[in-house]
């Protein structure tokens, strides 16, 4: 059996990882997460199950980091602090975390031998430009303490796989959605936001004209994405890959979509633009698809069909 590291194992990302990790019944995993912005009840069905290991611990802390990495194989490493808005607020907390942590993990990865080290990263390294699709040969433009600190934790990566013989495979993400995904924060993503909002058939807020673009990519390619580079050939390390559906969608075709779906009567509301915010974003897939063998893609419509049933199913208390 494989020996995997998740890292925020509780948040969003990381609980789907360890569930479908622990789902295949081939591996033993230990989740570290620090319950900053993770829910213990995302994982509340595997604390007793004899393959998984908890461990509440901060990835600031080197020796946290090191003891997770004993005798791992692979780790996945997701913990980080999200949110432009906030990172514009609080840059120094976002230094900490998602540098610092990541540099820790870096180090405690390569002293165990670990056989990959497969990160989250964002699309948001690219910043504010023009150009659509984002390609991965792009220069990068980050706008945002969170992006600076995405693009700095990709150099640290390469230069452990090209220094150190740690493989690295980062993950630029864009824009997440799924199961388990929190739509209360105040910095939320704008899926959760929306389909929970319509469900209780109050008025969700768009940001802006609403004529912005996003790439929406469901939970299951991103699961596939970090399984996928965990067996990917050496020749595919030392990269970032986007990790995207190759289409986008604007927030206000979005919100019609959901709006129809959930069958609610109300209609958005609108908000200033937020800081930092891009306008347009939209992933070139060809790299990823040809570097991590990523074949299929779960649609945006079949992604919100699955999520909206799972929080009409909590609402419910199901």
């Amino acid at each position: 059996m494989s020996h995997f590291v998740v890292t925020g194992c509780l948040g969003f990302i990381g609980s789907n990882l360890v569930a479908s990790l622990l789902e295949s019944g081939e591996h033993v995993v230990v989740g570290l997460d620090n319950l900053s912005t993770g829910f213990r009840d995302n994982l509340s069905q595997f604390y007793t199950h004899p393959s998984f290991t908890f461990v509440e611990g901060d990835i600031r802390d080197l020796s946290v980091c090191r003891k997770v990495c004993e005798g791992a194989d692979f780790v996945l490493h997701q913990a980080a602090l999200g949110s432009v808005p906030r990172s514009l607020e609080e840059p120094l907390l976002y230094n900490e975390n998602n540098i610092t942590g990541t540099l820790n993990m870096l180090i405690a990865s390569r002293d165990a031998n670990v056989a990959r080290f497969v990160y989250a990263s964002s699309s948001s390294v690219y910043g504010d430009t023009p150009t659509l699709p984002k390609i991965e040969a792009m220069t990068p433009r980050p706008k945002s303490p969170y992006a600076i600190s995405k693009m700095t934790c990709e150099y640290y990566a390469n230069v452990f796989n090209d220094t150190y013989g740690l493989p690295t495979i980062g993950l630029r993400y864009f824009n997440v959605f799924g199961p388990r995904q929190n739509p209360k924060s105040q910095y939320a993503a704008v899926i959760p936001k929306f389909i929970t909002s319509f469900l209780k058939n109050e008025a969700p807020v768009i940001y802006g004209d609403g004529e912005q673009t996003r790439d929406f990519t469901f939970i299951t390619n991103v699961i596939a994405a970090n399984l996928n580079g965990c067996t990917a050939p050496l020749s595919s390390c030392g990269l970032a890959y986007n990790i995207g559906c190759g289409d986008r969608i604007s927030l206000n075709l979005l919100a019609t979509e959901i709006k129809e779906l959930t069958q609610s009567t109300v209609s958005p509301n609108y908000a200033p633009s937020r800081a930092g915010d891009v306008r347009d974003s939209l992933a070139d897939i060809e790299l990823s698809t040809g570097g991590l063998s990523i074949t299929s893609r779960v649609s945006l419509r079949d992604g919100l069909d699955i999520t909206i049933a799972w929080y009409r199913d909590q609402l419910n208390g199901l």
